[in-house]
């Protein structure tokens, strides 16, 4: 009912009340005018609460949109009105229904991923942590000889570092997809940046025989979170030098022009399968041969890396043979 609202039922007996007392006055002046004035104020009063009724069914209907949204209805449609502040109101109630969608479904997002991610890394650690616990219940054997015993510390030791980059790594990538990695912007030299990101594998290069090739052009040079890059391209090295064979070569390029800088590492071993090619950046893809060893996370992790600084990391397989990354570190948004 209309009336049950208080101010709907005020304004109606304050304009009741003056009609009643314009209609008496007008009595003692003119009978016909007196019963004009009480026609039109009737009128008046009936076009004044068809409107009342109008507007407070906009607003009941306004807020059974929003009793809706609290309750979880995804598609709930504001109707336009066309009374002005109400108009206003439906408006804004419908831009924070939508910035609250979004909010809610970032959040989502965000948990359904560190679900995965917990799951990766669970599934991941299994391996390794079923051999490092089979090495350790060998160790108990009192009759190892000392030469056993260090060659199974040296496993352990493997085994721990393994498990170690893999838990920092997945928490990096997890971060990466959360938005929550500041990267910092300072002027990075590419030879700085491969020197650095050859070391951590030289030795194991070395014991491959495998020879690394270094062509820098002048001296090329972005704006990026060396420490970062420098595992990106680490990552990106590793993966070349698992994939080339003994006695092979892996040839790295820089150079710079007036819209990006460029990074280039080739191998010389068999190349990807081109059923592969597409998915090489995605994690823990490891169908083929190419991409069995490891864990399948290094070249996700150097993709997410890069692409975060307004790079991209791109893969094809090289002429005649082996595999080649390319890094392009652009210098305005594309």
């Amino acid at each position: 009912m209309i009336f049950r609202n208080p101010d709907v039922r005020i304004q109606t007996i304050i304009n009741t009340v003056l009609t009643l007392a314009g209609f008496i006055f007008c009595l003692f002046l003119n009978v016909y005018a007196a019963f004009v004035l009480l026609g039109i104020s009737a009128l008046m009063l009936g076009i004044n609460l068809c409107f009342q009724r109008k507007h407070l069914r906009n607003i009941s209907n306004l807020c059974e949109r929003v009793e809706e949204t609290l309750h979880g209805v995804e598609n709930t449609v504001f109707q336009e009105f066309q009374e002005g502040e109400l108009s206003i109101l439906a408006s804004e109630i419908h831009k924070m229904t939508v910035r609250l969608r979004e909010q809610n479904s970032k959040l989502s997002h965000e948990q359904e991923f560190m679900k995965e991610a917990m799951e990766d890394i669970s599934h991941q650690l299994r391996t390794p942590l079923t051999s490092t616990m089979l090495i350790v219940e060998m160790m108990r054997d009192a009759g190892l000889s000392q030469r056993e015993r260090m060659e199974y510390l040296q496993e352990l030791n493997s085994l721990l570092a393994r498990m170690k980059w893999l838990i920092e790594t997945m928490l990096t990538i997890s971060r990466l997809d959360a938005g929550a990695v500041n990267f910092q912007k300072t002027q990075v030299s590419c030879k700085n940046l491969i020197d650095m990101a050859i070391e951590p594998i030289s030795i194991a290069m070395e014991l491959k025989d495998i020879a690394v090739e270094i062509s820098i052009e002048e001296n090329p040079e972005f704006y990026g979170d060396f420490q970062y890059c420098t595992e990106a391209v680490t990552n990106l090295l590793k993966n070349c030098m698992e994939h080339t064979p003994q006695g092979g070569r892996i040839k790295v390029e820089a150079r710079e022009n007036g819209i990006y800088t460029e990074i280039v590492i080739t191998d010389s071993g068999n190349g990807i399968d081109e059923k592969d090619l597409p998915h090489i950046f995605e994690r823990f893809y490891r169908s083929s041969e190419f991409a069995k060893s490891g864990y399948g996370i290094g070249l996700s992790f150097a993709q997410k890396i890069i692409v975060a600084q307004n790079g991209s990391l791109r893969v094809r397989n090289a002429v005649p043979n082996g595999a080649e990354f390319e890094i392009r570190l652009y210098k305005t948004v594309v």
